[in-house]
């Protein structure tokens, strides 16, 4: 997984602050490392100069595999927070995607199991048919 930060002109995008952004994203999300190709980490102060609540913005987009991109926002009245929640944010939507995908292959049938299947429903028909039959001759 491919992690890249980019920072606007309000916030001093230093090497220190792009290793910490990294870090903390390859910690909390290292258990979807298989399934996404690319992370893209913006970060903005959106007052610029000013001070303000709620002021800093952190989007964070992945890149799963065979995918559509999925983009999170979280605002904050600190960098680290806005980082953290849009961490937050991004796992949480990351946990309900791949797990709509694996149940979705866990509801189909298992390979090997299309005999048995076949079988069960061959039996329910000759059943079916000998009740009808049943019916008619009598």
């Amino acid at each position: 997984m491919q992690i890249q930060v980019h920072s606007d002109k309000h916030i001093e995008g230093s090497a220190r602050l792009v290793e910490w952004v990294s870090a903390s994203v390859a910690d909390k999300l290292d258990r979807f490392d298989d399934e996404i190709t690319r992370i893209v980490v913006h970060l903005n102060d959106e007052n610029g100069v000013k001070a303000g609540s709620q002021d800093k913005r952190c989007q964070i987009e992945a890149r799963p595999k065979g995918l559509q991109p999925i983009s999170v926002t979280h605002k904050a009245e600190s960098l680290d927070l806005a980082v953290e929640g849009a961490i937050d944010k991004l796992g949480n939507a990351l946990n309900h995607q791949f797990g709509k995908l694996r149940s979705k292959r866990v509801t189909g049938l298992v390979p090997g199991t299309e005999e048995i299947a076949e079988e069960g429903q061959d039996a329910l028909l000759e059943e079916d048919f000998l009740a009808d039959e049943q019916v008619r001759s009598s």
